[in-house]
């Protein structure tokens, strides 16, 4: 890997309205270009939306879907990236044949692509899980991997995308503020203190970087990194979505699970950051790498029998 400049955006995407989200995607990929990123991650499913799909019918839900790379969307990304001269990772709902994935396309200005469907997935009844990694090469002399919002929270994911080779790990998401079961992680943004945001700032950066949002972001999202040995960038979605309220929190970490620049805006923003290759070899997670006893991880792919469907842990069945 060399040394590269990368950006994460948070954004709030309009519901349902991929021509008003993919505009935003356009201005905000030319922000990333003109401060000089080669590399700029966009939020999960940030061109269709997110969270109201849930609420959506079979026949609606299936028509926000398109192909990929044959759809609309990928070719809009695929001549953005060309024309910006700029690799622009950004989530969309995905069809082949009669199944729908939430899948991120990333568009590479020498026209290659990658896409990766999440594999671990609760936004519909009838959505359908990824079963592959993806990891690939880039022209920008850099290994990229991608992992969905969940995907992220299980760790074997993020192992199995560094052994693959993975230098840089887009991550994006649409998270915080969510009513999760457990009572020591997320809960929902208080909808008051966000109307607020410009009269009481503080209160609303202490609502949005708190136990709701950074703060719990914190206490394993820069573990992957460190643990990987891998750059890491958080792209997230800021504001309403539906009857949630996202935290923003877009960031830019190091192998060693530092940050290296973050926002803590209360709308749309560009991060950007310098990624010094020199950290790879010798970081923490990399030198782990190189201790594995992978002869003693058998254990690791047998079932235990407490195993459960994604969505029923997400809403807690």
């Amino acid at each position: 890997m060399r040394d590269i400049r990368v950006a994460a955006v948070q954004f709030q995407h309009a519901p349902g309205d991929k021509a008003r989200n993919l505009g935003r995607v356009r201005q905000l990929a030319g922000e990333a270009a003109h401060a000089g990123a080669e590399i700029v991650a966009f939020p999960e499913m940030c061109l269709t939306g997110y969270w109201h799909v849930r609420k959506l019918s079979n026949e609606a839900f299936a028509a926000l879907a398109e192909p990929v790379p044959d759809g609309p969307m990928t070719r809009a990304l695929l001549d953005l990236s060309r024309e910006l001269g700029l690799t622009v990772g950004a989530g969309l709902l995905e069809r082949e044949g009669d199944k729908i994935y939430n899948s991120y396309v990333v568009a590479m200005p020498d026209g290659a692509w990658a896409v990766h469907r999440k594999l671990h997935v609760f936004e519909h009844p009838t959505i359908s899980a990824g079963d592959r990694y993806t990891v690939f090469d880039t022209p920008h002399g850099c290994r990229v991997g991608v992992l969905i919002c969940y995907d992220n929270n299980i760790v074997e994911n993020a192992r199995a995308t560094a052994l693959l080779g993975a230098e840089v790990l887009l991550a994006p998401h649409q998270t915080g503020g969510c009513d999760s079961v457990s009572p020591k992680a997320m809960k929902p943004i208080d909808p008051a203190i966000w109307a607020r945001r410009v009269e009481d700032p503080a209160a609303c950066e202490a609502e949005l970087c708190g136990p709701k949002g950074r703060a719990w972001l914190m206490r394993w999202l820069p573990a992957r990194a460190h643990d990987n040995g891998m750059f890491l960038l958080f792209a997230n979605g800021i504001g309403p979505d539906d009857d949630e309220i996202r935290t923003g929190n877009a960031m830019i970490l190091d192998p060693y699970g530092e940050v290296l620049a973050e926002s803590r805006a209360f709308g749309d923003d560009v991060v950007v950051a310098d990624l010094d290759a020199s950290l790879l070899p010798t970081s923490s997670g990399r030198r782990w790498l190189r201790a594995r006893r992978p002869e003693l991880y058998e254990l690791l792919t047998r079932p235990t029998g407490q195993e459960v469907e994604t969505r029923r842990v997400r809403f807690g069945e």
